[in-house]
């Protein structure tokens, strides 16, 4: 489903470069859970934009069923992106202008899906939402604003969730419940899910764990 070939990725800072991924390799199974861990700065929320296609390689491949992400047009990337990749940032990225609803249903339009008012129950009960719809982001806190977001990548039904540190915002409590809305519904959906967090306990719910060091990946654990 997704294979990551020899990624190498780097910046310039002060007239010098600074490399992050260098001959990085992942290949991930469709409906495949695993988390992402390393060292703050190692490069996990590069890799993830890489994956998603909102920054590009210096070399290496990054393929997808029958096309590799990089060698497509952008506005091919931002269509595979808008309509299979959920994207779970550390920053929240809620729309000011909407409320929490219609923030939360924004990606699902976009992807031009009906309203599922199952999966709608089952989301905002589970993380607890239903008094925060019609709050804007401005109103709730920040936990509550991470919720929101985990629900908007969730209610899209995305083929691949990639959460950049989900819980990294809510209380133990939050942060379980968070953990096994995650698992158990991109389990339902045989959604592939990459999980970045530095949390072992977090870690714990995967059914994989790969570690970011030196530019590399390297497996820790595979179910």
């Amino acid at each position: 489903m997704l294979q990551l070939t020899d990624l190498c990725k780097g910046y310039v800072d002060g007239g010098e470069f600074h490399p992050v991924l260098q001959g990085a390799e992942l290949a991930l199974e469709q409906g495949e859970q695993v988390a992402l861990m390393g060292e703050s700065g190692s490069g996990k929320s590069t890799l993830l934009n890489l994956i998603a296609g909102l920054d590009t390689v210096d070399s290496g491949e990054i393929w997808f069923p029958n096309f590799s992400m990089h060698e497509i047009a952008e506005t091919k990337r931002t269509a595979y992106r808008r309509n299979n990749i959920g994207l779970i940032f550390q920053q929240f990225n809620l729309l000011p202008t909407l409320n929490v609803a219609d923030n939360i249903r924004f990606c699902r339009q976009l992807k031009g899906l009906p309203e599922d008012k199952g999966l709608w129950r089952q989301i905002l009960s589970a993380l607890d939402l239903m008094p925060l719809l019609g709050r804007y982001p401005e109103e709730v806190s920040g936990g509550q604003q991470q919720r929101a977001a985990i629900a908007r990548a969730l209610y899209m039904e995305p083929k691949i969730l990639l959460a950049d540190e989900p819980t990294g915002s809510l209380d133990e409590r939050n942060a379980e419940a968070v953990m096994r809305l995650l698992t158990s519904l991109t389990r339902q959906l045989d959604c592939t899910l990459l999980l970045v967090t530095h949390s072992e306990r977090v870690a714990e719910h995967m059914e994989g764990r790969v570690r970011l060091q030196g530019g590399q990946l390297h497996v820790m654990a595979r179910s």
